[in-house]
C-alpha cells in the first residue's frame, strides 16, 4: 500500500478531544453516540471542542470499538538465521491460551521486515481485530503512533524506549537487573574479570542489559575496561569476540546479551581446550531452547514471558471494557537458571 494512503496523518483523535474538553474518552464516545446519557453542559462542551479540532470518528476505529471480532492481532516476527531465539513461543503460547479464557483469539498477521507498519492498515481498514498486541519495540514504536491516531485499542510488550511519557498500556522485563544477577553469580562463583559480550549500541535492549553488567562490576569494585564488547547477534561473532577476549588470561567470566553470544563463547571455549564453569564460567540471557539443549548446559538468565502474556491480556481486557487502567506500566523481574557453564565442580 502507498504510504500517501496511510491513516498516518495527522488528524484530531478521541483522546485529543477528551484531553482538550477535560473529559474522559467514553463521555466523549457517548456525546457521539449516546448524548442522552449526558448532562447538558457536558454535552454542549465536548460538542465545543468536537467543531472546533474539526474531529471525525475514523470508521474503522469506530467499528473497532464498538463491531467486536473477539480477535487480537499480533505481527509474528520471523526468527533470524544463526541464532538460539526462538523464544517468543512461549510468549505466543500463553497468549493465546490466556485470551481464549476471555473470549478472545489470536490472529497473526506478517509483513515486511523494513517496513514496521506492513500489515496494520490492512487489518484496520477490514476493522478485522478489536486490538493488538506490539511486540518489536526494541524497534522504536511507529506502530503506537498509528494506533493512537487511529483510536484503535493496543498494549506492548516492551517499554516505550522513544517515549518514556507515553500513556499507552506496556508490559516489559528488566533486562538490567537480568544482566546484574547474571554478573553477580559469576562474582559470587569467584571470578572477577568478568567480560560482557552484547549488542550494537544503537539496541535499546542490549544497553538496558549491559548497564546491569556495569553496575554488578561497580558496585564489586571491578575494573570494566576493555572487557564490554558490542557485536551483532550471531554465534560466530560471539565466538571470535570471545577469543579475543580469552587472550587477557586473568578474564575468566562472561555475561552475555542473548544465549546466542553465550554458545558463541561455549564454543570458543571448547577450540582453547577449556572448560565450561570449571575454568570459565558463561552465562546467557532468555533462557532460550538453545540454553538447554548447549553442551554442557548454559546458565541463563530466564524471563517470565508467561507471566508477561497474562499481564497483557489483563490490560487488554481493562482497555477492551473501557475501563480505567490503573497501573498501565508493568516492569517484572527474571530469574537464574544455573547449569554447568557455571558450576566449578
Amino acid at each position: 500500500m502507498s504510504p500517501s494512503r496511510r491513516l498516518t496523518d495527522a488528524h484530531p483523535t478521541l483522546a485529543t478531544v477528551a484531553q482538550r474538553a477535560g473529559v474522559s474518552r467514553q463521555t466523549v464516545s457517548n456525546a457521539l453516540n449516546n448524548p442522552e446519557l449526558l448532562r447538558p453542559d457536558t454535552l454542549a462542551r465536548v460538542q465545543a471542542v468536537i467543531e472546533e479540532l474539526g474531529y471525525t470518528p475514523n470508521r474503522a476505529a469506530r467499528q473497532l470499538r464498538t463491531r467486536s471480532s473477539h480477535l487480537i492481532g499480533l505481527r509474528f516476527e520471523p526468527a533470524q538465521e544463526g541464532t538460539s531465539n526462538a523464544m517468543m513461543d512461549r510468549f505466543v503460547h500463553t497468549l493465546v491460551e490466556t485470551t481464549a479464557r476471555t473470549g478472545h483469539h489470536i490472529l497473526l498477521f506478517s509483513g515486511d521486515p523494513a517496513d514496521p507498519l506492513d500489515g496494520y492498515d490492512e487489518l484496520l481498514r477490514a476493522t478485522a481485530v478489536d486490538a493488538f498486541v506490539i511486540t518489536d519495540t526494541y524497534a522504536g514504536t511507529p506502530q503506537a503512533d498509528l494506533l493512537r491516531r487511529v483510536g484503535a485499542p493496543f498494549v506492548t510488550f516492551g517499554r516505550p524506549w522513544d517515549e518514556p511519557d507515553a500513556q499507552h498500556p506496556w508490559v516489559d522485563v528488566d533486562g538490567a537487573c537480568g544482566a546484574r544477577l547474571a554478573t553477580e553469580h559469576l562474582l559470587e562463583a569467584g571470578h572477577r574479570r568478568i567480560a560482557w559480550i552484547g549488542w550494537e549500541e544503537e539496541s535499546r535492549i542490549g544497553e538496558d542489559r549491559r548497564s546491569g553488567w556495569e553496575s554488578a562490576m561497580d558496585a564489586a569494585g571491578e575494573d570494566t575496561g576493555g572487557l564490554g564488547i558490542r557485536i551483532t547477534d550471531n554465534v560466530d561473532a560471539a565466538r571470535m569476540a570471545a577469543h579475543a577476549l580469552l587472550e587477557d588470561p586473568a578474564v575468566t567470566g562472561f555475561a552475555c546479551a542473548s544465549d546466542t553470544l553465550g554458545i558463541g563463547v561455549l564454543h570458543a571455549l571448547h577450540e582453547r581446550g577449556l572448560r565450561p564453569g570449571a575454568d570459565v564460567g558463561v552465562v546467557g540471557f532468555d533462557d532460550s531452547m538453545g540454553a538447554q539443549v548447549a553442551w554442557p548446559g548454559l546458565t541463563s538468565v530466564r524471563q517470565p514471558l508467561e507471566q508477561v502474556a497474562v499481564e497483557i491480556v489483563d490490560l487488554l481486557h481493562t482497555v477492551l471494557s473501557l475501563k480505567p487502567v490503573l497501573e498501565p506500566a508493568r516492569m517484572l523481574e527474571p530469574t537464574l537458571v544455573v547449569r554447568r557453564s557455571t558450576q566449578r565442580s
